[in-house]
C-alpha cells in the first residue's frame, strides 16, 4: 500500500534555522529515510517552499480566480511530504514516529494511503468502481 506522509510544521520556525541546523535536522532525517529507501519502501520525498511562495487558483463563478498565497490560514502548514511503500498502516505509524523524534520543526506528520494515477494507464473499465 501507497502512503502519503505529509509534514505539516510552523513554517516561521523550520524557515529561520541557521545553516548548520537545517544540516543537523536533514542528517537525522536521512538516517532515518536510508533503510526504507534501501529497502525500495521510499518514494519521492519533497520539501516545500514556504507559503508567501505559493499560488492558488480557486474556482469562481465563471473563471477560476489566482491568488497569490496559501487558500486556508492556519498557524501549522504542509511543509513537505514522503511516499511509504509499505505493507500495513502500522509500518507508515512507525516510520512517522521516528521522523517526529528527530525532527524539530515539524508538529505533526498526517498518514494518508494514496492511488497513483497516470494518464494513459487506465482503461475505462478499471474506472469504474
Amino acid at each position: 500500500m501507497l502512503y502519503a506522509i505529509l509534514c505539516y510544521a510552523h513554517e516561521e520556525t523550520v524557515f529561520a534555522w541557521s545553516r548548520e541546523e537545517e544540516e543537523a535536522v536533514m542528517a537525522k532525517l536521512i538516517e532515518v529515510q536510508t533503510p526504507y529507501a534501501e529497502a525500495g519502501k521510499l518514494g519521492p520525498v519533497g520539501r516545500l517552499m514556504p507559503t508567501t511562495a505559493a499560488t492558488t487558483v480557486r474556482k469562481g463563478k465563471d473563471e477560476p480566480l489566482v491568488l497569490d498565497g496559501p487558500f486556508a490560514e492556519t498557524k501549522e502548514v504542509l511543509l513537505g511530504f514522503y511516499t511509504l511503500d509499505v505493507e500495513t498502516l502500522e509500518e507508515a505509524v512507525d516510520f512517522s514516529k521516528q521522523l517526529s523524534a528527530v525532527n524539530p520543526g515539524s508538529s505533526s506528520y498526517e498518514i494518508r494511503p494514496f492511488l497513483v494515477f497516470r494518464p494513459g494507464e487506465i482503461k475505462q473499465s478499471e474506472t469504474k468502481t
